[in-house]
C-alpha cells in the first residue's frame, strides 16, 4: 500500500503518505485563503521527501468535511482527478473523525471545528476512534448545556472556549493528514469500508443566486 491523504476542509492544507506500517512523510500549511495555491505543491514536497513518485500511489484518502464549501472542494476535485489518472481507489473520511483520531484521547470527547459566521461543525465521541453522532453544524451558544465541562479539540473549541470549557489546549486544533492516512490505513487493514469522497457541506455555500433573479432571454 502507498496510500496519498489530503484534507481542505479546515484552514490546514494538509497531505501526508502512508506506506501501511507508518507515516514516510506529512506537511500541514495554514492558511484558510490559498488552498488551491498550496495542495499540489505540498503533494510534490510530501512525495519528495518521501522519495516515492506519484505513479506509486495506490490509494488516495480525503477529507469530506464538515467544511466551507470553497476549501473543501479544492481537496476533493484534487483526489478525484488523482483517482482517474492514476485510476486507482478513492476514499473519504469525515474531517472531524481525523481531528478526534490525532487526540488520542480515550474518553468521551467533542470536535469542534470554526465553521465560520460564528458557527461550528461538531460531533461527540466515545474515544479517538469512536464517534457517537452524525457531524451537525450548530451556533455555539445553543450547544452550552451539552459540551461545558466535556473534553473537546480542535479551533471551533479553542475559539469559543467560554461553552466548550473543558478545552484541551494540548490536542489538535486543525487537520492533520498524518492522522487522516493513519486511520484509514488501519480501517482498510480491518476491511472495514470508508465514505465515497463526496462532500459534507451541511449547509448551502456563502454564493446563491438571488432569489428574485430575473432571467431574461433573448427572444
Amino acid at each position: 500500500m502507498l496510500l496519498l491523504a489530503l484534507d481542505t476542509a479546515t484552514p490546514a492544507v494538509t497531505v501526508a503518505l502512508h506506506d501501511g506500517t507508518g507515516i514516510l512523510a506529512a506537511s500541514r500549511q495554514v492558511d484558510a485563503r490559498r488552498h488551491g495555491e498550496l495542495l499540489l505543491p505540498a503533494v510534490d514536497r510530501v512525495l519528495g521527501e518521501a522519495g516515492r513518485k506519484l505513479d506509486e500511489v495506490s490509494e488516495i484518502v480525503v477529507g469530506v468535511g464538515p467544511g466551507p464549501y470553497t476549501g473543501l472542494r479544492v481537496g476533493l476535485v484534487t483526489a478525484a482527478t488523482f483517482g482517474a489518472v492514476l485510476d486507482v481507489p478513492v476514499h473519504g473520511l469525515c474531517t472531524l473523525d481525523g481531528l478526534a483520531y490525532a487526540s488520542g484521547l480515550t474518553e468521551p470527547f467533542v470536535v469542534a471545528t470554526d465553521a465560520r459566521r460564528k458557527e461550528v461543525y461538531w460531533a461527540r465521541y466515545a474515544d479517538a476512534r469512536t464517534r457517537l453522532t452524525e457531524p451537525a453544524v450548530d451556533r455555539p451558544a445553543d450547544l452550552a448545556d451539552q459540551v461545558a465541562g466535556v473534553p473537546a479539540v480542535g479551533a471551533g473549541a479553542l475559539l469559543y472556549d467560554t461553552v466548550f470549557t473543558g478545552v484541551r489546549r494540548d490536542g489538535p486544533e486543525h487537520q492533520s493528514a498524518a492522522a487522516l492516512a493513519a486511520l484509514a490505513a488501519e480501517k482498510l487493514a480491518a476491511g472495514e469500508e470508508l465514505l465515497p469522497p463526496r462532500p459534507l457541506y451541511l449547509r448551502r455555500p456563502d454564493a446563491q443566486v438571488p432569489a428574485n433573479y430575473k432571467v431574461v432571454t433573448p427572444k
